[in-house]
């Protein structure tokens, strides 16, 4: 699914490539299942965790967008649960309309 402006191009490269963004996450480094909890509720600890990292991150709007933009279903990317995405997209989906 390709979701074109008001978002600007954030992947660039072939398609399958690792965006350049990625380089500079602050969660290169951290253990991965802390982004992929088993209950994706706003209070849950390890929730509140992931989205601490995500939100000193330098590149927090682009992994929101690659997320939303490739229909990422699981996890927290750029601070948002899947179920956050999910509503986002629906939202784009329906300015369209």
């Amino acid at each position: 699914m390709t979701y074109d402006p008001p978002f600007p191009r954030v992947v660039p490269g072939p398609p399958g490539a690792a965006p350049e963004w990625w380089r500079e996450a602050a969660c290169v480094g951290e253990d991965p299942e802390l982004f992929f909890p088993v209950v994706e509720r706003d209070r849950d600890p390890q929730v509140m965790r992931a989205r601490a990292v995500c939100r000193c991150c330098p590149v927090l709007l682009a992994c929101r967008l690659w997320a939303i933009r490739h229909g990422e279903d699981a996890g927290i990317w750029g601070a948002t649960t899947a179920a956050q995405r999910r509503a986002i997209r629906r939202a784009l989906l329906a300015e369209r309309k």
